[in-house]
């Protein structure tokens, strides 16, 4: 048989040692005093309780690594030290192993232990009964009882505390695991809002200020380069002061302060605005159709459909060539009256009949994950690529759709 097939038993534990050792050194103290409990019986020699007294050492030994064998062997050993004088240190390690095959050794075998044992009480009590005929016969059932039924049921006592106090700790362990996961998932989260905010505030008035930066160096009039320089600092004065409001906002928030106005659709004619005056160019046109209908929408609806609005303008103005670009608001239920259904956002613009090379100002596509993720929390559907027009022309197109649940419609 190979060696890594080979199971060799568990040294024992120290205490166990420790265990044996000082039940051994108290039976050997014993016999050499000739205090042992009663005189041998059947005509027994009285040293062979010593060969009890290291028998049941031995089985001290095994107390942990095999206690169901050690209670066998100790229970043959204890009739024995009975029958040649016993020993009152024989007698406490045997209660010890009882107490301890209760304890560790295999469930379904230690709970019938304390059962078997008072068992064997009632037998015992019956045969000394019978045997001697008085009423002190019951104290030797009275001692088989503390022999065997205390320890039995002190071990089966421990042993469930023990259990109940590893199954405490391991879902305390489990709920600190589960904490730890949503603490991270939600600094994740946090930290997304927090990126998506900050370039949704930002990426228009830093693109306007690349775009007339490049227009004021590659301009020679002066008046065009002044215009350009005017421009670059309203969009570096108004991207200054949301940097700080959201910073202010990260560093004093309270529980208690009132939260800042959430964008409107409303707003929607101030962002074709600026877009005009980012551009500046007459071959560009912003158009608005707005058929969202009466009624408010939820204020997470008209944020996310705010922001997909602000960051289309923002790509339209640093990509799209000269043309139309067309803002859609629309409610797929309002023309049946009811007023109800997705709101639709669309925005559309020209991607041929120019003459521009390249992009007016660098982008790094952070602005279609911030849509994308806007519109998951809604529950929506989100599509942006190019699209064809009925006479050929190319249009880049993006098209959301941000569900309406009733509940949150004031």
């Amino acid at each position: 048989m190979p060696a890594s097939t080979l199971r060799l038993p568990s040294r024992p534990h120290r205490d166990d040692v420790l265990i044996a050792a000082v039940g051994l050194l108290g039976g050997l103290t014993l016999w050499f005093l000739g205090l042992s409990n009663n005189p041998p019986m059947l005509g027994l020699p009285k040293w062979l309780c010593l060969v009890a007294l290291g028998i049941m050492c031995g089985t001290e030994l095994l107390r942990r690594s095999a206690p169901l064998t050690g209670l066998a062997i100790g229970t043959v050993t204890i009739v024995l030290d009975i029958c040649t004088g016993s020993l009152v240190a024989t007698i406490a390690m045997y209660t010890d192993v009882v107490y301890a095959a209760a304890l560790y050794g295999r469930l379904s075998v230690a709970r019938r232990i304390p059962r078997a044992c008072e068992l064997v009480t009632g037998i015992a009590t019956l045969l000394a009964l019978a045997v001697i005929r008085k009423p002190e016969a019951l104290l030797i059932g009275f001692g088989v009882g503390v022999l065997t039924i205390a320890p039995a049921w002190t071990g089966i006592g421990i042993r469930e505390h023990r259990d109940a106090a590893r199954s405490a700790r391991l879902e305390a362990e489990r709920t600190a695991l589960l904490a730890e996961l949503d603490r991270r998932e939600a600094v994740g989260a946090e930290r997304a809002r927090m990126a998506r905010e900050l370039h949704d505030m930002v990426a228009g008035h830093l693109s306007a200020i690349a775009i007339h930066s490049t227009a004021a160096l590659s301009i020679g009039d002066p008046k065009a380069s002044g215009e350009a320089l005017t421009v670059i600092r309203e969009n570096s004065v108004q991207g200054l002061a949301e940097m700080r409001r959201l910073i202010g906002l990260l560093r004093h928030a309270v529980p208690d302060e009132e939260p800042a106005a959430s964008p409107r659709l409303d707003g929607v004619e101030a962002l074709l605005a600026r877009a005009r005056t980012t551009v500046r160019d007459d071959r560009f046109t912003f158009v608005l159709r707005d058929g969202r209908g009466p009624g408010a929408l939820p204020a997470p609806v008209e944020l996310a459909a705010y922001r997909i609005v602000q960051e289309s303008l923002t790509n339209a103005v640093k990509h799209a060539a000269p043309g139309e670009v067309v803002v859609e608001l629309s409610r797929d239920g309002h023309g049946g009256g009811a007023g109800a259904g997705p709101l639709t956002v669309r925005v559309t613009s020209s991607l041929s009949g120019g003459d521009q090379a390249g992009p007016r100002a660098p982008g790094a596509g952070a602005g279609l994950v911030g849509m994308r993720e806007r519109v998951a929390l809604l529950g929506g559907a989100l599509e942006a690529g190019p699209v064809a027009g009925t006479g050929g022309e190319k249009f880049w197109e993006v098209r959301a759709e941000l569900p309406v649940e009733e509940e949150w419609t004031p």
